[in-house]
């Protein structure tokens, strides 16, 4: 599977199905955050303007989306799941279940 907007990540080391899980919930962790803190729903008074919150967070959610990436080139690579099949059933369960048309 090759995502045009989302590259392998060639420079990290030891990169595992769980390493990659781990930093995954990280980066979820911070885009939760990010919306917590910026949206000003922990209590703090955000001094920025709705456009540099939605940069904020749109940052950290491609951080999430690029682990994700990464993490479907690791079970790609690593347990030789072809992905653009489990993609095409995944298409599928979002169809039947009207989330798509």
């Amino acid at each position: 599977m090759n995502f045009k907007y989302f590259p392998k990540l060639n420079g990290l080391n030891k990169i595992t199905m769980e390493t990659t899980a781990l930093k995954l919930m990280e980066e979820a962790g911070e885009l939760s955050q990010a919306i917590s803190k910026f949206r000003g729903l922990n209590g703090e008074k955000v001094n920025m303007t709705e456009e540099e919150v939605l940069e904020k967070i749109t940052g950290e959610l491609l951080d999430v989306m690029q682990v994700c990436a990464t993490m479907t080139y690791v079970i790609e690579e690593k347990y030789d799941i072809n992905l653009d099949d489990a993609l095409v059933k995944h298409l599928k369960k979002l169809k039947d279940r009207g989330y798509v048309k």
